[in-house]
């Protein structure tokens, strides 16, 4: 143990802790921006300088760790007169127009100038614009170079934990900035779309497209009928913005924001999580009975942001995917077909709406695969952040509305449904589901929770009609890569293999709540669609009412020649940039 003190206060912390964590331990906050635990311990931004006594100069104390006897002040004049000029100078290269950022009142910057009082700058700003190529305004990540502050965050993420190595420094001295590693426009790199750089940046340097607009319009539009699905993961979050407890931000309370903005029918994306087992978990049935996974495994095809890796990294292995399209996907192509016939109008009449956790999800329903001759499936998809702001552009307060149930029929589900979002979620409820079609009775449905939510890569085996089930799930790009590579040295076997982009699934989603205290709240989101799983009375995917009338009515069965016609689909049909 070493003692050290820090603003008078007497500590004793283990050796090799860092000035930043000891004064956390003391409940001592020391600003920082750039700083991310185990990532990101650079201190480029120098905003967490301290003095120390006997120091001739000032300590970052995100990587400087203690000694024996240390005396540190974080508040000091001197502490205080150098954290506020190195805000300032970082400031002097940042776009300040923070009415118009996306970030504001979420910006890490922005509430350490505030809390530090800046209400002026002394410095000439020097923002490098003309300095680099024009920056796509299609893509669906956007990147602003005059709200970069060089804190390196996204180049770690993207290096460190994604393993893709999208973003690089550019220039030297002050024109120093992030730009696409390669020199390429970023709609040229291998991109995922996963977003983890924009959830990591603590500015606005990165974010969504926004697509708000068009959605403002389509609403307005009194020739459109407007259909929105809700993915899982964000009733999990949305509520973060609110300070709603979490079992308060409900889908159905969700459900009566969405009729206020002015949506005619409302959905559950659980709905066609639900359809997605039954096609899914046919397809690997029908894979393992004929001997399709004896060198390769079956891997999952609901995320898009592994579908865009695995296609970059992996192309050869393209074949591997599940032909199953996303929940999202299902639901627009069976919104343009069945609902379109049940309300007897035409396809095109239908603006369908996705909300989503992701950024991915935005490139996946543009993909030519994805439509047909009446137009796309989905039309249009909001991230987490932007249905938030929705609700701010017309000052709804949702915790003053009363809960509404959904639609029919497509707004029935399960609670194998909600776990979709959390990462071991697919996998269950697949398992759930085959054991269902193999033994014919239900199996316990906590039988398979050793898929649940823990390490980035788990393993387990379970037995199916008397054979043995090999199988994985992984989050985070990664981890997937270990997996393949592991697969491909011949030092692991599997044969169906869950992937999700994000750490934690899509909970920690890309396109999800932005935390300014630098929170990783996956963990306790995944939690919360275990706890809707548990409270559900049905929770095996093929149990659901509105599943088996979709079925009955229109589809046939799993896997039938329509089913395959609207609700699967060539993921080698399209190419990432080479």
């Amino acid at each position: 143990m070493v003692t050290l003190t820090i603003n008078g206060q007497v500590l004793q912390v283990e050796k090799g802790t860092t000035i930043l964590e000891a004064a956390a331990q003391a409940d001592i906050h020391i600003p920082h921006l750039c700083y991310l635990k185990g990532l990101n311990e650079i201190a480029a931004c120098r905003v967490c300088c301290v003095e120390v006594e006997g120091e001739r100069a000032m300590v970052t104390a995100c990587n400087t760790p203690v000694r024996e006897g240390m005396v540190v002040h974080t508040n000091s004049p001197r502490a205080r007169a150098t954290r506020r000029t190195n805000v300032e100078l970082i400031l002097s290269q940042h776009d300040c127009k923070c009415a118009t950022c996306v970030r504001s009142g979420s910006c890490h910057l922005q509430s350490v100038a505030n809390d530090l009082g800046i209400l002026t700058l002394p410095y000439e700003t020097q923002l490098p614009q003309g300095l680099r190529k024009a920056w796509t305004t299609t893509f669906p990540l956007y990147h602003d170079y005059n709200k970069c502050i060089k804190c390196m965050r996204c180049i770690q993420v993207c290096e460190k934990i994604q393993t893709l190595g999208i973003w690089d420094l550019a220039g030297t001295g002050g024109r120093t900035t992030i730009d696409v590693s390669g020199n390429r426009v970023i709609k040229d790199s291998d991109c995922a779309l996963c977003g983890q750089c924009i959830t990591h940046c603590p500015v606005g340097g990165l974010r969504e497209r926004d697509d708000t607009q068009r959605a403002f319009d389509a609403l307005a539009d009194p020739d459109k009928i407007t259909v929105v699905q809700v993915a899982p993961a964000v009733r999990t979050a949305w509520g973060e913005y609110f300070d709603m407890p979490r079992e308060q931000a409900t889908i159905e309370r969700m459900a009566a924001v969405l009729r206020r903005l002015g949506f005619d029918y409302v959905f559950d994306t659980n709905f066609s999580a639900d359809l997605t087992i039954m096609e899914e978990g046919s397809e690997f049935l029908r894979r393992l009975k004929v001997g399709g996974l004896e060198r390769w495994p079956m891997f999952t095809s609901c995320c898009p942001g592994w579908v865009r890796f695995l296609k970059s990294q992996y192309p050869e292995l393209t074949g591997q995917l599940s032909t199953a399209k996303s929940p999202q996907q299902m639901f627009g192509s069976v919104t343009k077909s069945w609902f379109a016939q049940k309300l007897g109008v035409a396809p095109e009449k239908i603006f369908c709406v996705s909300i989503m956790p992701c950024v991915a999800k935005k490139a996946e329903c543009e993909l030519p695969t994805m439509r047909t001759e009446t137009g796309p499936d989905v039309d249009l998809v909001l991230t987490t952040r932007e249905f938030v702001r929705m609700i701010r552009a017309d000052k709804l307060n949702p915790m003053e509305l009363p809960e509404e149930e959904l639609d029919s029929p497509l707004g029935a589900y399960t609670g194998a449904g909600a776990i979709f979002g959390a990462t071991g979620g697919v996998m269950e409820a697949a398992l759930r589901t085959a054991a269902y079609l193999v033994n014919g009775e239900n199996p316990d449905p906590d039988a398979f929770a050793a898929v649940r939510t823990g390490p980035g890569l788990r393993e387990a085996e379970y037995e199916l009609g008397g054979s043995k089930i090999r199988c994985a799930v992984v989050s985070g790009l990664g981890n997937a890569r270990k997996l393949i590579q592991d697969l491909k040295a011949g030092r692991s076997k599997y044969d169906f293999v869950e992937v999700m982009a994000c750490p934690g699934g899509c909970v920690g989603g890309g396109g999800q709540p932005v935390s300014v205290e630098d929170e990783e709240l996956y963990g306790v989101r995944g939690e919360r669609l275990y706890d809707i799983d548990r409270a559900c009375k049905l929770r095996f995917s093929h149990e659901n009412p509105e599943v088996q009338q979709l079925y009955r009515e229109f589809l046939g069965e799993p896997l039938s020649h329509r089913s395959e016609e609207l609700l699967h689909t060539d993921h080698r049909a399209w190419d990432m940039p080479k």
